[in-house]
């Protein structure tokens, strides 16, 4: 409407003018009024005849009709205080096609074990111990134009080899899918359509963020896992499609080739689903759900999965210039497996029990206005008989995963995260890991009597040394752009 009041401006003043000269004439009020009437009729009939006027008009009817674009979804909080969320508000790499990411994740982990082959056992975070390691390199990016969605990201390092080993389901068939996949952490296209507040659809390999933490530590309080996290799938092989009815909630389908897996380990596709809830800034709730078949050679054996988590921001004082804030992030898991021979619950000694059941808890502190200093404590507890979440060592290990065969365990963690800007961090924490079964590697590592794979060292025969206990101290620095 501000162009056609500016267009209107010298006749709007002409009508003003007109009528006060009228006024100064001695005239009844219905005589005044009649003529006032006749000018304004005259000017704007002169105006209608104006194509500029038509077309402003005709262009403001338009946006006066057209719906109101619908509010992004979690845009309207800051929840970068959440676990497993990016802390970046903006982005390097940024373009009206192409947004770019890129990770680079380095490690000292000293292991009071001192293995002598340098192998740590049990994470998906940490694989090589005492000595500089570069974890994970990722880097990629989001395509986007018009409706059309795409994201490409490449890993390299330690993770690139430590993560894909767990899954089992490249051995089913031919053509090397660890040497196809292992270096892809996500790679996906889709659509987006504008219902709602937004729906996607999405096909290919995407993260997993079953177990609360995110794949990539940047985004992470802790730098080593819990054991529901390490032990939950990091990334799923399928499609998925995402609804967010709210900008305060989404829904999100999954049908899948496994838990975490790059194949199908029966003929049945893996089923899952996540709701993400923010009903208020503080507050945020995750809700995972799984079933599928993932026991090789046993199609009847059925696996449950659920996942649960709840983050509040408890204390929120950004003009502090000591205690800014404060929130905790609390995570409970149970899962089973029933039929092949085990039930979930209530077993004997001819049909085992095989579940799982966990939980952590962790508690983070921000000091300062701008919040670049934080803390983090807390731990948790893994029960797993039959051990088929358990990573198992690597190298020739004395750890079975068959039905019966008992694992608990439990993890503690204190650590400080220190971020100059939104593109690095540098952090220290200690961790203390222990299990009812020989799990961690102890001084004598995983690999050979001399700690060397052939033909430096002969592993052939050589029984992995592995203890109940672990403690190590992590340093480490993240960059991202």
């Amino acid at each position: 409407m501000k162009n056609i009041y500016s267009k209107l401006t010298p006749f709007i003043l002409f009508l003003f003018l007109q009528t006060s000269l009228y006024s100064q004439v001695v005239l009844s009020d219905i005589e005044r009024q009649t003529i006032i009437d006749q000018l304004k009729k005259e000017i704007f009939d002169s105006l209608r005849k104006d194509p500029e006027i038509q077309q402003l008009l005709l262009d403001e009817n338009k946006n006066a009709y057209k719906k109101p674009e619908k509010s992004v979804p979690f845009a309207w909080g800051d929840f970068s205080w959440t676990q497993g969320n990016n802390r970046q508000t903006k982005k390097v790499l940024h373009s009206k096609y192409f947004t770019g990411d890129v990770t680079i994740d380095c490690n000292y982990n000293l292991n009071f074990n001192f293995p002598i082959d340098h192998t740590n056992t049990g994470s998906t975070a940490t694989f090589r111990t005492n000595e500089l390691n570069i974890s994970y390199i990722e880097a990629g990016g989001d395509f986007h134009y018009k409706g059309v969605r795409a994201r490409l990201m490449l890993q390299y390092g330690t993770r690139a080899t430590g993560i894909p080993r767990s899954d089992n389901s490249p051995l089913k068939g031919q053509f090397d899918l660890y040497t196809a996949l292992r270096f892809v952490t996500e790679a996906y296209a889709g659509y987006r359509f504008n219902a709602m507040h937004g729906i996607e659809v999405h096909v290919g390999m995407f993260k997993s963020y079953v177990g609360l933490n995110s794949y990539n530590n940047f985004e992470n309080w802790n730098y080593q896992p819990s054991y529901t996290s390490d032990n939950t799938p990091w990334f799923f092989t399928g499609a998925r499609v995402q609804m967010y009815p709210s900008d305060k909630l989404k829904l999100e389908l999954w049908a899948i080739n496994g838990w975490q897996s790059y194949a199908m380990y029966n003929e049945a596709p893996g089923l899952g689903f996540q709701v993400d809830y923010r009903p208020k800034e503080w507050v945020k709730l995750i809700f995972n759900g799984y079933t599928g078949w993932d026991t090789p050679n046993t199609p009847g054996r059925v696996r449950v999965h659920s996942d649960n988590s709840l983050q509040i921001r408890y204390y929120n004082n950004p003009q502090s210039r000591f205690i800014s804030k404060a929130a905790f992030a609390l995570t409970a898991d149970i899962g089973f497996e029933q039929g092949g021979g085990v039930v979930a619950f209530g077993g004997d000694s001819i049909t085992p029990s095989q579940n799982f059941l966990s939980g952590m808890f962790f508690n983070r502190i921000w000091f300062g206005r701008k919040g670049k200093i934080a803390f983090t404590f807390g731990g948790g507890l893994m029960s797993n008989p039959g051990r088929y979440l358990a990573l198992l060592p690597p190298g020739n290990g004395v750890l079975t995963q068959n039905p019966g065969d008992q694992f608990h365990a439990w993890d503690a963690s204190a650590g400080i995260q220190f971020m100059p800007n939104e593109n690095l961090t540098f952090g220290i924490e200690y961790v203390t890991r222990h299990s009812d079964v020989p799990y961690f590697a102890g001084r004598g590592g995983v690999t050979s009597p001399n700690g060397w794979n052939a033909p430096i060292g002969n592993p052939v025969g050589y029984t992995a040394d592995l203890v109940n206990d672990e403690n190590r101290i992590i340093f480490s620095s993240i960059f991202r752009f």
